[in-house]
């Protein structure tokens, strides 16, 4: 079961690197078929979980899917710019499923340092952006102190375990935050070249990344129920 598990993790991840170069491509060059391929590559991407074992960190693998489910609906909505707020929603949800699904692992973790520099970058890259938010100003302070708090969490996992899972669930989070910086800079402080491949790639290695970890750390649970079996 496990190694047919691998299997499967190995052909998805190729798979998904494979749309996620195509969608890029599609939105680079302005072509509709960007509609499909954008939420098609998420779907690959957290599609690994449904392959991991069905016994070991049930609760935990639930919220993260959820998480990525929202995930999933914010790429959908982001893709009409009218629907930017409704978008800007369903990722502050997955971040917040995210941070619960990593307490529910390992609890809460409380890490001074780590606290005390991703919070001052999280307000100095708001407070820079803060003058050509408008009316975003709100809902974006709101969000940069969620997407935060979930790095914090993440980092905070790896802080306390030191394994592979673990180190990518921390540069998952980074990721994650670099993504919608850079979202947030092309979008309300000033459009840039290469925008499409910057964001978008970062933030598929990101839940990448977060998937695998998902997937790594449910597997490691089964084969050891099954060396002490």
């Amino acid at each position: 079961m496990v190694g047919q598990a691998k299997k499967w993790q190995t052909s998805i991840n190729l798979l998904s690197v494979v749309l996620a170069c195509i969608a890029i491509y599609f939105e680079f060059v302005g072509h509709r078929l960007y509609v499909l391929f954008k939420p098609l590559t998420t779907i690959f991407i957290v599609s690994l979980l449904f392959f991991t074992p069905k016994l070991g960190h049930a609760k935990f693998k639930l919220i993260m899917m959820m998480a990525f489910g929202f995930c999933l609906i914010g790429d959908i909505l982001l893709l009409n710019p009218a629907y930017f707020v409704f978008g800007l929603v369903a990722f502050l949800l997955a971040h917040i499923l995210f941070i619960l699904g990593f307490i529910e692992h390992k609890g809460f973790r409380f890490h001074w340092i780590s606290f005390v520099l991703l919070f001052a970058i999280g307000g100095a890259i708001f407070f820079w952006l803060k003058p050509s938010l408008g009316d975003f100003m709100l809902p974006v302070l709101v969000y940069v102190l969620v997407i935060t708090t979930m790095a914090w969490q993440g980092i905070g996992l790896y802080l306390r375990e030191k394994g592979k899972a673990y180190a990518w669930i921390a540069l998952a989070v980074l990721l994650f935050m670099l993504s919608d910086t850079l979202l947030a800079i092309n979008k309300f402080k000033a459009p840039f070249q290469y925008a499409s491949l910057l964001i978008l790639g970062t933030y598929w290695l990101s839940i990448g990344l977060l998937a695998n970890a998902t997937f790594k750390i449910i597997l490691g649970n089964k084969t050891k129920a099954g060396n002490q079996a």
